[in-house]
């Protein structure tokens, strides 16, 4: 069995719930045991873009002195931008000692300092290909072909800046197609999946946010994608909630669900279906009872 410390993140307990839920339930059936931190911290969601604003980094680097304290080399982070922001804090750390040390210092007396060095921040899907094997992946499936057609959706945390990337290629990944793949389901063509899904932008900036939606869902439809599928809860949330008044407003748009990748797997696997279907703007459950994902459908 694989051990490894676990950094859940703050959306993944409330309307992200479905990620983390059928995340650790694929985990175990790989026989791997995820620990998530007995404390943790606030990422704070994005990476500061002011250079000398080094305290929106005490949170991040405050979770990876915590994962140091396990004395595990490597750290399993779900969330695309809890990814980014614990990533590119590490490095900031390891590139620059001067700011290593300003930020040491305001950690509490009891806590160790951090170099950077100390451990590897993993994302899921590095972790699914690289530590626990796609040979074994594809050994936990219960259907070796669903039938399910899927637009993999990397959006921007997992690919940009270029050192943090979880794939090789930042212009035309294919890590998440490899994973999703290899759990029975088609990746369709999909030239909008590292496009910005508009971000905090649906704080002030709807509209973009809308027109995005448009533009990446409306991709999705015309490749012929059954579900959009990603790892980032901002992501699903707005290529989700966008969609429901896109159709408000246009009865002729066609809408295609959101899931995270690991729901798919999940489904796949044959483990026992334990999301929240509620949080969901577009429903899924009808195309994956066609596709046999479902015993039933539940329209309650």
């Amino acid at each position: 069995m694989i051990q490894i410390p676990y950094m859940p993140g703050c959306t993944l307990k409330t309307s992200g719930k479905n990620f983390e839920t059928s995340a650790l339930k694929l985990l175990e059936r790989l026989d791997v045991r995820a620990e998530e931190l007995e404390e943790w911290f606030c990422c704070g969601t994005t990476y500061s873009l002011a250079s000398d604003n080094l305290m929106m980094h005490l949170a991040p680097i405050r979770t990876l002195i915590r994962a140091k304290e396990t004395g595990r080399p490597e750290l399993l982070v779900l969330c695309a931008m809890c990814y980014n922001t614990l990533r590119r804090a590490q490095l900031l750390v390891q590139r620059d000692p001067e700011k290593r040390d300003t930020i040491n210092e305001f950690m509490y007396t009891e806590e160790t300092a951090f170099r950077g060095d100390e451990l590897k921040v993993v994302h899921l899907l590095s972790f699914l290909r690289d530590s626990v094997g796609l040979d074994k992946l594809r050994g936990a499936m219960a259907l070796k072909e669903s039938g399910l057609r899927v637009a993999p959706y990397y959006g921007c945390m997992l690919l940009r800046p270029r050192e943090i990337s979880i794939d090789a290629s930042s212009e035309t990944p294919t890590i998440m197609e490899d994973v999703l793949e290899t759990g029975g389901v088609s990746c369709v063509y999909f030239p909008f999946k590292t496009e910005c899904c508009g971000s905090f932008q649906t704080v002030n900036e709807k509209a973009v946010v809308e027109s995005r939606t448009k533009a990446i869902a409306g991709s999705a439809v015309r490749n012929g994608a059954d579900v959009i599928v990603t790892s980032c809860p901002l992501c699903a949330y707005n290529l989700d909630a966008y969609q429901a008044k896109l159709v408000e407003k246009d009865p002729g748009f066609r809408s295609v669900p959101v899931l995270y990748v690991t729901q798919v797997l999940a489904l796949c696997a044959g483990i026992e279906d334990e999301n929240d279907w509620s949080l969901h703007a577009v429903d899924p459950r009808p195309v994956l009872e066609a596709k046999g994902l479902l015993s039933h459908v539940s329209t309650g």
